[in-house]
C-alpha cells in the first residue's frame, strides 16, 4: 500500500492544504490591508461629485498654516434629535446633518496632507450643554469656526439655496471656505463707519438711530470695526476692507467726496452708502455719477391700499433681479421693509463705460412714485401723483455698481471696485434689522463687497432629489407582492429542493 494512498496521509494532505488555503485567505486580505493603509485612493463617482472640494479649496487648504501652524475648530450646534428642541428645530433636520458632516469630513480628509493646519470638529447641543455654549457665546443651529481667538459663523440660510421654498443648492463649500479664511488670516477685516456728519451709530443701541446689532453681528464674523471722520483723517487708512456710510444727516464736504474718490479708484475700494429722503444734496452726487448711480431727493410713496405698503406707510418690497445680492430674497419670495426711502438708480445720462456694470436690485412697485415736493407738504394733505415734476414708478432704490477691467490681456476679468447704493437707511437700525429679510440683503451685500470673492470661484452643489410616484393601485399591487409572492417565491424553492433531494 503506498503512503499516498493510506487514510492518515490523505487526512494530513487535506489538513495540510485547508492550513495554506487560510495562511493565503490572511496574507490576500493582509496585503490589500497594508496597501489601503499606505497607498490610499479615493475615487468620487458621483454625479455631482458630492464626496470631493472644489480645486479652489483644496488649492486654499494647502496654503493654511504657511506662516505658522493653526488649528482651526468647528463646533456644529445643530441638534440631532428635533424632538428635543421643538420648534426651534429646522426642517429636515436629518439631510442637514448628512450634508454638513459629509462636507466637513471632506474638509478633514483634504488638511491630512498638511502638516501645519488641523481641523477639529465638534458638535455641541446648545440646549443640553448650556454651560459650553454660554463659554464659547454659541448659537443654536449655526456652525462656528473658531481659530484662537478668532470666530466666524455660518447660519441655516447661508448653506442652501433655495426656490419656491425648496432646497436646489448646496452652498456650504462657499460658507466653509469663506470661514476658514477669515479665521486663519491673523489681520482681520476693518470695516469703518464714516462719522461727524449726524451718521446712524454702530455703539448705540437706540431702536431708530443705532446700530448695535449690526455691530455685534460683524463681530461674530470677525470683522474688526472702527469709525472714521474725513474731516480729521484726510484719508482712508490703508486697513480699510469696507467703508460704511448710514444714514448721514448732513452732505458731505468736497474734499471729503474727493478722499472716498481715490479710495474707490486707486485702490479699489468697496463703499455701502446707506441714504434717506430729507439729506439732498448727499455731496456724493458726483462720485455716484461716476459710478453711474444717481440719488434723487425724493420721498418714494404709493397708492393707499398697495400690496407695497403697510398700514405705517412702510414699503413692503420685493424684487425678481437674479443678482448674488438678492438671489435668496428672489428664489424665497422675501420681502424688504423699508422705511423712509428715495430713489437710487442707474444714471439715465451715464456715460457709456465696459468696464461698469450697474445693476438695480431692488424696484418698487408700478404704482409707486417718487414725490419731489415732500418738503413742503402740510400734515394730514393728501398726496398725488404729479405727471409734471414726480418721477413714476417703477423705481430702483437699491442699485449696485461694479468696475472690472481685464487682467494683462486675459480672457477673464477682475473686480477693481464695488459700491452699493440704499435708498433707505432705516432698515438697518436696531428696531428694523430682524423685520422681513432686512438682515438678509445686509449681509448677503457684505459679502459680495467685501468677502474676497471665494463664493465667485466656488461652485454650488445642486441637491439630488429623487421621488417614487406610486398610486393607490400600484401601492396595493406592491404590498401583495412583498406579502405573498416573495415569501411564495421562496417557499415554492424550498419544495422543489425537497422534493428533488427525495428522488
Amino acid at each position: 500500500m503506498k503512503i499516498f494512498e493510506s487514510f492518515r496521509a490523505a487526512r494530513w494532505l487535506r489538513s495540510t492544504n485547508l492550513v495554506l488555503q487560510a495562511l493565503l485567505f490572511v496574507a490576500f486580505f493582509g496585503g490589500l490591508n497594508y496597501l489601503a493603509l499606505h497607498y490610499a485612493w479615493r475615487f468620487d463617482i458621483t454625479q455631482f461629485r458630492k464626496h470631493s472640494l472644489s480645486a479652489e479649496t483644496r488649492a486654499y487648504l494647502a496654503q493654511l498654516g504657511r506662516n505658522q501652524p493653526i488649528q482651526i475648530r468647528v463646533v456644529v450646534t445643530f441638534p440631532k434629535d428635533a424632538a428635543l428642541t421643538g420648534d426651534t428645530a429646522p426642517a429636515d433636520l436629518d439631510q442637514i446633518n448628512n450634508d454638513v458632516a459629509g462636507l466637513l469630513r471632506e474638509y478633514t480628509y483634504a488638511l491630512e496632507t498638511n502638516a501645519n493646519a488641523s481641523l477639529r470638529i465638534d458638535y455641541i447641543d446648545v440646549y443640553q450643554r448650556p454651560r459650553d455654549a454660554e463659554r464659547d457665546n454659541l448659537k443654536p443651529n449655526t456652525i462656528h469656526f473658531f481659530a484662537g481667538d478668532r470666530p466666524s459663523e455660518v447660519t441655516l440660510d447661508e448653506l442652501y439655496r433655495r426656490k419656491d421654498n425648496q432646497r436646489v443648492a448646496f452652498l456650504g463649500e462657499q460658507a466653509f471656505t469663506r470661514a476658514i479664511l477669515t479665521v486663519a488670516s491673523p489681520v482681520k477685516k476693518k470695516i469703518y463707519f464714516l462719522t461727524g456728519h449726524g451718521e446712524m451709530d454702530p455703539h448705540s443701541v437706540d431702536p431708530q438711530r443705532g446700530l448695535s446689532e449690526i455691530r455685534d453681528a460683524l463681530r461674530a464674523r470677525n470683522y474688526d470695526l472702527g469709525v472714521l471722520d474725513l474731516s480729521r483723517a484726510r484719508e482712508i487708512p490703508a486697513d480699510a476692507t469696507l467703508i460704511i456710510s448710514a444714514g448721514a444727516q448732513n452732505p458731505y464736504e468736497a474734499y471729503e467726496e474727493e478722499i472716498l474718490r481715490r479710495y474707490m479708484t486707486a485702490r479699489a475700494g468697496r463703499l455701502m452708502l446707506f441714504t434717506a429722503p430729507g439729506t439732498a444734496p448727499t455731496g456724493l452726487e458726483d462720485l455716484l455719477r461716476e459710478w453711474g448711480i444717481v440719488a434723487d431727493n425724493n420721498w418714494m410713496l404709493d397708492v393707499p391700499g398697495s400690496s407695497q405698503r403697510d398700514v405705517n406707510d412702510d414699503l413692503i418690497l420685493t424684487t425678481n433681479n437674479q443678482h448674488y445680492i438678492t438671489q435668496t430674497l428672489a428664489d424665497n419670495h422675501l420681502a424688504l421693509k423699508f422705511g423712509a426711502t428715495r430713489s437710487v438708480r442707474p444714471a439715465p445720462s451715464r456715460a457709456t463705460d465696459p468696464g461698469l456694470s450697474i445693476t438695480p436690485l431692488v424696484l418698487t412697485s408700478p404704482t409707486s412714485w417718487g414725490e419731489v415736493s415732500y418738503r413742503s407738504i402740510r400734515r394730514g394733505q393728501r398726496l398725488r401723483y404729479d405727471a409734471g415734476a414726480d418721477l413714476p414708478g417703477p423705481l430702483a432704490v437699491v442699485t449696485v455698481a461694479e468696475r472690472i477691467t481685464a487682467k494683462n490681456d486675459l480672457p477673464f476679468s477682475i473686480p477693481v471696485g464695488r459700491l452699493a447704493a440704499f435708498g433707505c437707511s432705516d432698515f438697518i437700525a436696531n428696531g428694523r434689522l430682524g423685520a422681513r429679510a432686512n438682515s438678509t440683503i445686509f449681509f448677503s451685500t457684505l459679502n459680495w463687497l467685501g468677502t474676497g470673492g471665494t463664493e465667485d470661484n466656488i461652485p454650488a452643489r445642486p441637491i439630488e432629489k429623487f421621488q417614487l410616484a406610486l398610486g393607490q393601485g400600484q401601492l396595493s399591487r406592491l404590498r401583495y407582492i412583498l406579502i405573498f409572492a416573495v415569501p411564495g417565491a421562496f417557499a415554492l424553492l424550498g419544495l422543489i429542493v425537497y422534493w428533488t433531494r427525495r428522488r
